[in-house]
């Protein structure tokens, strides 16, 4: 499952370096000696928050309930490898970016070109000189972050500062990936601007604009777990993904989504449903399971939204699907 963190805006926004609870970048350190583990924490632990693994297999563990931002890793290790683990987390959407130096008592040159291939970005032979390692690692950091800073902008759309829809779409599919290997419920809620056309008509675009920057302000601020995710969908439609939720959690954030945007007051005096902005919402809630794909959740949220506008708008349904 996700850990509970305390902060967060958007929830899966694309990422920047993580800042911890002490506003530093988090290392995660795999060696199964526990002497080499000790010498790297003591060179890292005054500048970063600093995690250790034992073995393969506990690092990515590690990495389905926190993100790092860089992965210091060695190689020789019984039962998986370095290079099977970052195979590994290079398959997976949501550590695929994640910076991944491999540590080796071996100075081989096809060792090192093997570490390049399977997706690592730089590899250092032991025994080390502290200042080099130190420098590498601050090197990948600021090279990580200024990728991110350019992905960031590729998927963040433009008027509301929420996701797009080409993160919403990546990011559902890795969280249904993951819930599927968690054996955690994924719930969707959709969003549709009730009756916005008649809005922008008698208000203007510019009207229209605002009116979605503060609806899309107040579905950020409703979500407090990192994990959660607010995307705009299309046009005057946004849609959650709240991972690890049943039925009853989305429902009763969707009602709270409903009353939060009804209390904005923003006038609309073209709405059948009230005398401000509403909004509708469907809800639908999946036990992924792996191998399969999560465009029926998507369709079943969709349809959901459906029969709310149906039924008179300013309301959420929910459906819990198979």
């Amino acid at each position: 499952m996700h850990p509970p963190e305390a902060a967060a805006s958007t929830g899966r926004t694309p990422a920047e370096p993580m800042t911890t609870a002490s506003g530093k970048p988090l290392l995660l350190l795999v060696d199964d000696q526990a002497s080499n583990l000790q010498l790297l924490q003591e060179m890292f632990k005054g500048d970063y928050q600093v995690s250790m693994a034992g073995s393969g297999r506990e690092a990515l563990e590690f990495c389905r309930t926190a993100k790092p931002d860089l992965i210091l890793l060695d190689i020789l290790m019984p039962e998986m490898d370095g290079y099977a683990v970052c195979q590994q987390l290079k398959s997976d959407a949501l550590t695929k970016d994640v910076p991944v130096i491999f540590l080796t008592a071996h100075n081989d040159p096809l060792e090192a070109a093997r570490a390049l291939d399977v997706g690592g970005v730089d590899f250092i032979s032991k025994p080390f000189l502290v200042r080099v390692v130190q420098a590498r690692v601050r090197t990948h950091l600021s090279l990580k972050y200024q990728a991110d800073r350019w992905r960031t902008l590729a998927l963040v759309d433009g008027l509301t500062g929420v996701g797009n829809r080409r993160h919403f779409d990546a990011t559902v599919q890795a969280e249904w990936r993951r819930c599927a290997r968690t054996a955690q419920p994924l719930s969707l809620i959709m969003v549709d601007v009730d009756l916005f056309k008649s809005f922008n008509d008698h208000y203007g675009h510019q009207a229209g604009d605002a009116c979605l920057q503060s609806i899309a302000s107040v579905l950020k601020s409703a979500f407090s777990r990192s994990y959660d995710m607010v995307a705009r969908y299309g046009g005057e439609e946004f849609v959650c993904i709240l991972p690890d939720t049943p039925l009853e959690g989305a429902e009763r954030k969707a009602i709270e989504l409903e009353s939060a945007v009804r209390a904005l007051g923003i006038a609309h005096e073209k709405s059948a449903v009230a005398q401000v902005v509403t909004i509708s919402l469907g809800v639908a809630v999946a036990n992924p399971v792996k191998g399969e794909d999560c465009a029926d959740l998507v369709a079943a949220a969709d349809a959901q939204l459906y029969r709310a506008k149906q039924a008179g708008r300013g309301r959420a349904l929910s459906r819990q699907t198979p």
